[in-house]
């Protein structure tokens, strides 16, 4: 019985851990994990783009303002030549994502990754979606949108233009 407590106790002791664990917030540096696995099986993270606005937005096939705004970021990566990468985590069950991916793949060049461990999901707290994080070229978080509709991504455009426009300090400059 001393072994059931125990193991009972090491449990909620974990959930505790894991809802202490706050979400990283703006201005704060993109936590060094892996949003999700492409269909080839890589590993995609914020990390590997340094230097690039990032775009990770978290997505599903049965959001509408999801499916309306993947055609929208693809352009906008297009129209960064090379400045911009979009990271679309799609939360769903990986069947799932394997068939959107494949449909999607043959229209978007941008990273589609499946979040199947649910990771990326609890570390940046995505409660509903589409769920969106811009991060600066220095790899820090500068806006968060989640669960927002059509009519905000007007809103994310802008943003997305303007960090794409602010250029680095240089080495040794003070902001």
């Amino acid at each position: 019985m001393p072994r059931i407590a125990a193991c009972w106790i090491g449990l909620l002791l974990s959930l505790v851990q894991w809802q202490a664990v706050a979400a990283p917030k703006v201005g704060e540096p993109a936590p060094d994990i892996t949003l999700g696995v492409t269909q080839a099986g890589a590993d995609a993270k914020v990390s590997d783009y340094a230097g690039k606005i990032v775009v990770v937005s978290f997505w599903a096939t049965w959001c509408a303002p999801c499916r309306k705004e993947l055609p929208i970021l693809e352009g906008l990566q297009q129209q960064g030549k090379g400045n911009i990468q979009v990271i679309a985590v799609n939360i769903e069950k990986r069947d799932v994502f394997n068939k959107a991916a494949a449909l999607l793949g043959a229209q978007l060049s941008l990273i589609l990754a499946n979040d199947r461990s649910e990771r990326a999901q609890r570390t940046y707290a995505v409660k509903s979606i589409p769920h969106l994080i811009i991060f600066g070229r220095d790899g820090h978080i500068l806006h968060i949108h989640d669960g927002y509709g059509d009519k905000e991504l007007d809103v994310i455009v802008d943003e997305i233009n303007q960090a794409l426009a602010a250029k680095l300090p240089a080495p040794g400059d003070k902001t």
